[in-house]
């Protein structure tokens, strides 16, 4: 993929930005735990969503699928499947359904592409099985394909040493499956969807300093949602207004605090934004403008979970802005789809920025951006996040066909502000 650099700003609106991945997981993994049809609309038509779809489809839900709505009817017993699971590139998708069927009776087996199966998953795998569930792999469970035997899970009080939406996923899923009423605890609060979702199907979930969960005692009800746009495919867009002086009209985001994180930062480093709230049923849904400015260096160490997955698009930000940015206790970048920390900053360098690494994150100093060629690392965020960069100076970029596994529209759109050769 080429970027050609931009000639002029650009001033628009963009309403059809990627649905949100996040969500749009859970609704395939969730209308599991009822007994009646849940109606989806807007769900992301992703390879990865469509591989959770697919799944629960063989643990025996029928999917009807219009190309507009979704309807997920679970079946009265989740069956063993014939085939293996295949999560494709979604740590999401595997770590979340762990959590669902180490609690089901049966056997299944859990895999992906090459990316995830590299990918830690004893972070889901041990405290599981400290809880009575079966689960093994390579590396004693540390990567899949993972095999599980489920059964009756024992409750649990654990307190994670890690903020991470995937892993307290899992361990709902597996305590409403469980004996007795169960607490999960973090260090700092990480994304809130499936508390959101759950709560809002139902589930009894007492939310505090802990989460107390109690089994489940009748099915939930079904769900009945319109999954919103991604922030975090947003985002690209929102840096390509903060890098150019430009200006975007972002519709219809989730504007959960969980998820937004990264757009306050940017107006931190001096881009202007405002948030104009439209609904709140599972999620507070509604616009988000972002109108660039120039950009002052930051630091950034807090909230680190709740935009973890932006950080690479945040770097670009970091790259035009003055001064010396610093990301740190973002460990958690080492083990997502590439080494984000190693790919953000050796792709920097590439365009004539200077960084530093750090065990847990990196230093930015901001200045000229150079054309450069750029490596994906077979990840979706790098790729798009050098596509965005590129606006200023140009860029060409290998390996792009990750970005469909969660953005299938991203050049597209990209095309509307500047040309884009694919």
């Amino acid at each position: 993929m080429i970027i050609k650099k931009l000639d002029k700003k650009f001033d628009i609106t963009i309403d059809e930005i990627a649905s949100d991945k996040s969500i749009s997981h859970r609704c395939a993994i969730f209308s599991l735990l009822s007994n009646k049809t849940s109606i989806i609309k807007n769900y992301l038509r992703a390879e990865d969503t469509m591989n959770s779809l697919k799944i629960a489809e063989l643990l025996g839900a029928k999917i009807e699928d219009n190309g507009d709505i979704i309807k997920i009817t679970p079946p009265e017993k989740l069956k063993e499947p014939f085939e293996i699971l295949d999560c494709g590139n979604s740590g999401t998708s595997i770590r979340i359904y762990s959590g669902l069927l180490a609690g089901i009776d049966g056997f299944f087996v859990l895999t992906g592409d090459k990316y995830l199966r590299k990918r830690p998953m004893k972070r889901v795998a041990e405290p599981l099985r400290s809880i009575g569930a079966k689960i093994d792999g390579r590396e004693n469970g540390n990567l899949a394909p993972l095999s599980i035997r489920g059964g009756k899970l024992s409750s649990f009080n654990y307190n994670s040493k890690i903020a991470s939406a995937q892993v307290k996923s899992a361990m709902i899923l597996a305590a409403l499956n469980a004996d007795k009423p169960s607490t999960y605890s973090e260090p700092s609060l990480s994304r809130d969807h499936t508390e959101r979702m759950l709560k809002g199907m139902g589930a009894k979930l007492e939310i505090d300093e802990k989460i107390t969960i109690y089994p489940l005692e009748n099915p939930l009800e079904p769900l009945e949602i319109e999954v919103p746009t991604d922030p975090s495919s947003a985002f690209f867009f929102a840096v390509a207004a903060a890098i150019t002086k430009s200006r975007v009209v972002l519709k219809n985001l989730t504007l959960n605090p969980t998820r937004i994180e990264a757009f306050k930062i940017l107006e931190k480093m001096g881009a202007k934004t405002e948030y104009i709230l439209k609904e709140d049923k599972y999620e507070p849904i509604g616009d988000i403008i972002v109108q660039g400015d120039e950009l002052k260096a930051i630091e950034v160490s807090e909230n680190i979970a709740w935009l973890i997955d932006e950080i690479p698009a945040l770097a670009m930000a970091m790259a035009v802005a003055k001064g010396k940015s610093v990301i740190k206790n973002a460990k958690e970048l080492r083990v997502k789809e590439s080494d984000r920390i190693i790919a953000t900053i050796s792709n920097l360098e590439k365009c004539g920025i200077k960084t530093e690494e750090f065990e847990d994150g990196f230093a930015v100093i901001g200045g000229d951006i150079n054309f450069a060629k750029i490596d994906s690392f077979g990840d979706h965020r790098i790729a798009m996040s050098f596509a965005v960069l590129g606006l200023i100076s140009g860029m060409e970029i290998e390996d792009t066909e990750c970005i469909l596994t969660s953005f299938p529209n991203f050049t597209q759109i990209l095309n509307r502000i500047t040309e884009v050769i694919d």
